[in-house]
């Protein structure tokens, strides 16, 4: 097995073709045809399915190709530190619930860098998919967080996924919403103030797990209930329907605009403490961009 076939099943994965593959590797589509089935009959398995749509992985190459893509992130970064020295366009890749600091420190992250050298993205998603982008390496940090009821559930995913939790703060849940909703110059606000008005919810998927919803309190009956996917949709819902969402109460204004407030939760005798955290693979190197994303999460939290 080498760093090369495992870049060739990465590029023929992403394209779903041979074709495609061997256009954007420079090599003939025959040679690695023969590359790949080397790697299969060395290792044992079956990567790709082939058919005359094009190219799929099988259940093991999907697993497979997980690994292969760490192998070749982790490369690229000790190549980009100690090889090329800045000859190539180094990538640097965030994906987040839906956390309007997590964003801030990402730009913040941003500036100090030329974007002309460099490639970024930032992926507001859905936690299955926080969890898999750094699992896979697509990025190299995520943001979520735990509590007491979806910790064990969580832990065991990103331990399966050969992932380590950083805790970064630990804070009280509070209801977001518009300054114009009804409740919004309360001092604190109990469920059932809200059963008149839409809970809005960040989208997790048909087949998602309550573990998995952004929003504590996920298995509550809620009898007004509205989906979105996007954070600008949320806050459009918040002005158009008097809707709200549980949250940190962690906002940056500044991205977010000044219409809207965060007032406490009263949770009564439970605790729903929520905390929020970044996730990396483990003993992964971390990239320059990455030190800097975190230290930027942890200034815009007030954490030393």
């Amino acid at each position: 097995m080498t760093l090369q076939q495992l870049k060739y099943i990465l590029a023929i994965s992403e394209t779903g073709s041979m074709n495609k593959a061997a256009e954007q590797l420079y090599v003939s589509q025959p040679s690695l045809t023969s590359s790949v089935q080397e790697l299969e009959k060395e290792i044992g398995i079956k990567i790709f399915n082939r058919s005359g749509r094009g190219v799929t992985l099988t259940n093991d190459g999907s697993e497979f190709i997980r690994y292969a893509r760490q192998v070749v992130g982790q490369f690229d970064i000790l190549s980009e530190k100690y090889i090329n020295k800045g000859s190539i366009k180094k990538k640097f890749g965030v994906s987040t619930q839906h956390y309007s600091f997590a964003v801030k420190a990402f730009v913040e992250m941003v500036k100090e860098f030329d974007t002309s050298k460099y490639e970024f993205a930032v992926r507001e998603t859905k936690t299955a998919e926080i969890i898999s982008d750094v699992a896979t390496l697509r990025s190299e940090i995520g943001i979520i967080y735990l509590n007491d009821f979806n910790r064990k559930s969580i832990t065991k995913l990103l331990s399966s996924n050969g992932l380590d939790f950083h805790s970064l703060t630990k804070c009280s849940p509070y209801v977001y919403l518009w300054k114009g909703h009804p409740l919004a110059d309360e001092k604190k606000i109990t469920f059932e103030q809200l059963a008149d008005y839409p809970c809005l919810s960040f989208e997790q998927g048909d087949n998602s797990s309550f573990y998995l919803a952004e929003e504590i309190l996920s298995t509550n009956e809620y009898q007004r209930i509205i989906k979105a996917n996007d954070r600008a949709t949320m806050l459009n819902l918040m002005i158009g329907l008097n809707g709200y969402t549980l949250c940190s109460g962690i906002i940056c204004e500044e991205l977010n605009g000044s219409d809207y407030t965060a007032v406490p939760f009263d949770c009564g005798d439970t605790d729903e403490a929520m905390e929020i955290g970044y996730i990396t693979l483990k003993n992964v190197i971390l990239s320059e961009m990455a030190e800097i994303y975190i230290k930027e999460l942890k200034a815009y939290l007030n954490i030393d």
